[in-house]
């Protein structure tokens, strides 16, 4: 995470429990965004002179609950539903941001954090 700091302009944050923004925070480059879609059963915690200073922006989005989340895994599992993904290493983060800037993009990415090289 230390060689990480300071190098992604956005996180997609799907955590739907408690858990620490300060890491997640120290990630995002100056202006970075981290955006929350995850719904956390207790407040979330970070210090927000990292927030100010960096100039950085935690917002949110509704994505619906995990009930309705669990309902719509069931109904696709249930019709033999699949998605189709484009994964990617830690290295390429930006570039996908990038890429889905200029819709170049043909499947949802997902970033492989486990398998990326973070040294």
């Amino acid at each position: 995470m230390e060689k990480a700091a300071n190098s992604l302009d956005y996180i997609l944050d799907t955590i739907p429990a408690f858990h620490d923004l300060q890491s997640y925070l120290s990630l995002l480059k100056v202006n970075g965004k981290l955006i929350i879609v995850g719904v956390a059963s207790k407040p979330l915690h970070f210090d927000s002179d990292d927030l100010i200073l960096g100039k950085k922006t935690i917002t949110g989005s509704f994505i619906g609950s995990m009930e309705e989340t669990r309902e719509i895994l069931d109904f696709w599992t249930e019709k033999g539903l699949s998605s189709m993904i484009e994964v990617v290493k830690m290295d390429y983060a930006n570039k996908a941001f990038e890429r889905m800037e200029r819709n170049d993009v043909r499947y949802r990415f997902v970033l492989d954090v486990a398998g990326s090289n973070l040294e």
